[in-house]
């Protein structure tokens, strides 16, 4: 007659977690609130259904053996699957709660994701939502932050620690106010760019007066020398010179489509984008995410899908190569 295999349930494998974790069979009888008889016994009859010895015993500490540890380390994964399923049953069963806290970018986060932040609030009322605003990335795990919003992925080595998604594709596009095309026309090419003024952002760049461009046609390369008189390490203030009418600027088109949108600013060159700083959700990894960020993970992506600041009206830009009048 043959005999069927041994079969552990999930009790067997919290029982086995317990005693690993207390290093006594007392210690796990105290924790289940039982009498040490009970877990001896339990133990002795898991071993004998496995045909196999799971802990050494002496009078001072109970440890695992080889057998056992292999065995504790499945069972502690799967255990933490079953508790993460119950939570997310729960979940479901009620609507979300708790806090969610957040870091991404000043000029993002205030002109994008505030809003879109204060909109998944009102649809679940019994959520707190925190926004920090900050130019420096923090260690999201270590600072407790549930994720970020950033503007381009993390890579190298730190990639392994994080979990991303991008949000919504971003590119960066040439821009100037109507009264320095005016005063200085309209560049017709790339390489007219070498004779106009331009502003520069010394960032994250190294080589800052290098723009590599990418033609829209057919995404091939181009990497253009520029130069000019003004530069500055905050975007910010480069934008402020380009509205004021002192160059041509690359700037990302989601800051700026408002600009446009009324326009203040001018599309150069309309063929020709950077497109190195997509939008990304940022996050330690975890094995059970919580339905709250699942939620608003997934409004996100529904939110910025579209690009919504390439829905703005934008004028019709100026006819390219034009001069300046005599």
């Amino acid at each position: 007659m043959q005999q069927s295999s041994p079969v552990l349930d999930r009790a067997d494998l919290e029982l086995l977690l317990a005693i690993r974790q207390h290093g006594s069979l007392a210690g796990a009888a105290s924790a289940a609130n039982v009498v040490p008889s009970v877990i001896t016994k339990r133990l002795a009859g898991l071993e004998a259904r496995l045909r196999v010895k799971l802990f050494q015993r002496t009078t001072r500490r109970v440890t695992a053996t080889a057998e056992g540890e292999a065995l504790c380390e499945r069972a502690s994964a799967l255990v933490a699957g079953f508790q993460a399923l119950e939570a997310e049953l729960q979940e479901r069963r009620s609507d979300a709660v708790g806090h969610i806290r957040l870091a991404s970018t000043f000029g993002f986060g205030r002109l994008w994701l505030g809003p879109a932040l204060a909109e998944f609030q009102a649809l679940h009322p019994r959520l707190t939502v925190q926004l920090q605003l900050t130019e420096q990335l923090p260690d999201l795990a270590v600072d407790g932050y549930d994720g970020a919003v950033w503007l381009w992925a993390v890579q190298g080595q730190r990639a392994s620690e994080w979990t991303g998604r991008r949000l919504a594709r971003n590119q960066r596009v040439l821009v100037a106010a109507p009264d320095y095309l005016r005063r200085h026309g309209t560049p017709a090419s790339i390489d007219d760019l070498a004779s106009h003024d331009c502003l520069l952002v010394r960032e994250h760049e190294h080589r800052f007066d290098v723009w590599r461009l990418q033609k829209e046609r057919d995404r091939s390369e181009v990497r253009v020398r520029v130069q000019g008189a003004l530069s500055s390490n905050s975007g910010e203030l480069v934008r402020d010179w380009c509205l004021a009418g002192r160059g041509i600027m690359l700037r990302s088109l989601w800051d700026i489509a408002p600009a446009i949108a009324g326009g203040q600013l001018v599309r150069v060159l309309p063929g020709y984008a950077m497109v190195d700083a997509d939008i990304h959700w940022l996050a330690p990894h975890s094995n059970a995410l919580p339905r709250r960020l699942r939620l608003l993970i997934d409004f996100l992506v529904e939110r910025f899908r579209s690009e919504p600041w390439k829905l703005l009206k934008q004028p019709v830009t100026g006819r390219p190569g034009s001069r300046p009048p005599p």
